[in-house]
C-alpha cells in the first residue's frame, strides 16, 4: 500500500516585505473604492449624457451634422408624404373605375354564357325536331323510310 505525506511549501509559509500593520499600507484606490458603491445609479440621463457631449464635437462637426441631420429628414418626410398621397389616389381611382368595369365585365361575361346556352339548347331541340320528323334520307339508313 501506498502512503501519502504532505510536504509543505516554504516559499508561501515566509512572510512578505511590507508593512505589517493593515493601517501602515497607503495607497488612493482605499478610498476610492469605499466611496465608490456599484450599485448606486446615476443620476444623469441618456439625454443628459448626449448633451454633455457638446462639449467634445467641435462646432463646425455640429452645425455640419444638424443640417445633414435636417435636410435627410426633411427629404424622408416629403417622400412620404408624397408617397401616402400617391398611394392615396392610386386606390381611390382603382375603386372608382376599377370595381364598375369588374361588374360590367361580370355581366358581360355572363351574357355570353347565356347566349351561348340559349344556342346549344335552340341547336339540341332543332336536332331533336330533325329526328322525331324521320331526318333526311341519307346513307345506310335511306332504304328503311316507308
Amino acid at each position: 500500500m501506498v502512503k501519502l505525506e504532505e510536504v509543505p511549501d516554504e516559499e508561501l509559509d515566509r512572510p512578505q516585505a511590507g508593512p505589517e500593520l493593515e493601517d501602515d499600507w497607503d495607497t488612493d484606490t482605499d478610498s476610492d473604492i469605499s466611496e465608490d458603491s456599484s450599485d448606486e445609479i446615476p443620476d444623469e440621463s441618456l439625454t443628459d449624457r448626449i448633451a454633455a457631449l457638446r462639449d467634445v464635437i467641435p462646432p463646425q462637426q455640429r452645425r455640419f451634422l444638424s443640417s445633414t441631420f435636417s435636410s435627410a429628414s426633411s427629404w424622408f418626410k416629403t417622400g412620404l408624404g408624397w408617397g401616402g398621397k400617391t398611394l392615396w389616389v392610386v386606390s381611390t381611382s382603382a375603386l372608382l373605375l376599377g370595381v364598375p368595369w369588374a361588374l360590367a365585365f361580370a355581366e358581360e361575361q355572363q351574357m355570353v354564357e347565356m347566349e351561348r346556352e340559349m344556342k346549344m339548347q335552340q341547336s339540341a331541340n332543332e336536332l331533336g325536331a330533325v329526328i322525331r320528323d324521320g331526318g333526311p334520307a341519307t346513307g345506310a339508313y335511306a332504304g328503311e323510310q316507308d
